[in-house]
């Protein structure tokens, strides 16, 4: 009978999404944004902050930061599997592929001919 992995190692096995990075564009696949685009503008580890995507609005009262205080508009944090890349306007699933150098890159699929997206560091 095989032991059950506890929680804190499988904290750490997930981890962050090495497919994407900051600056990319990505789309919503699901929820109130779906369909809409972004750049990303930070990363935690499975949670993804982008521009203009999961906009709530936050009722401050006047501080030094806000003098005025009010209603203001701010993005939250997107789970990353809710979230695709975006390439030309369109969501392309990300693959892994080795290279001959011993490093790793990240392609799609265009019809039958496999893109290059990006090279991964080691």
């Amino acid at each position: 009978m095989k032991k059950q992995p506890d929680s804190k190692k499988l904290l750490k096995i997930g981890g962050v999404s090495k497919k994407m990075r900051k600056g990319d564009q990505v789309m919503a696949l699901t929820g109130n944004n779906k369909g809409l685009t972004g750049t990303v503008l930070a990363l935690n580890g499975e949670k993804v902050l982008v521009q203009g995507l999961n906009v709530c609005k936050k009722h401050m009262k006047p501080s030094e930061l806000y003098p005025k205080g009010g209603i203001i508009e701010r993005e939250r944090p997107i789970h990353v599997s809710n979230l695709r890349v975006c390439v030309d306007g369109t969501p392309v699933k990300l693959k892994t592929r080795a290279l001959d150098n011993g490093g790793r890159e990240l392609f799609y699929m265009k019809g039958d001919a496999a893109v290059s997206y990006r090279v991964i560091k080691k």
